[in-house]
């Protein structure tokens, strides 16, 4: 007896539609334009996690620097002397403490020492 293969297609299809729910319409409907549509997008959120991963540093060291301005010194002077320092507080929690807990940042920038 011969295999009918309708259930698995069927069930395939049903994979597709249900991953292609919010798209416009034709990549929605048709299974070939769906599954072409849903490889794109997930080759597109793989390159969008890198690039989340670029920009939150980006914003970070905008952050770092705009703190230390205020502070007297400047973004690769401040990085620079905590290296020197030992201090290992990434830029995450450095632009935290520039935005939200400024006495805490000025402390961390006195840690930097005085270069002549």
């Amino acid at each position: 007896m011969r295999v009918k293969r309708g259930v698995a297609a069927h069930r395939k299809h049903v994979k597709i539609r249900k991953a292609t729910k919010g798209f416009s319409h034709p990549n929605r409907v048709s299974v070939k334009r769906g599954r072409q549509t849903v490889t794109k997008s997930l080759q597109y959120a793989t390159r969008d996690r890198k690039n989340r991963k670029r920009t939150f540093r980006e914003l970070w060291n905008t952050r770092i620097n705009a703190a230390a301005r205020l502070n007297g010194t400047t973004y690769s002077r401040l990085i620079a002397g905590l290296k020197a320092a030992g201090v290992t507080l990434d830029r995450k929690v450095l632009a935290e403490l520039a935005v939200n807990e400024p006495k805490a940042f000025e402390a961390v920038v006195k840690t930097v020492p005085k270069k002549a």
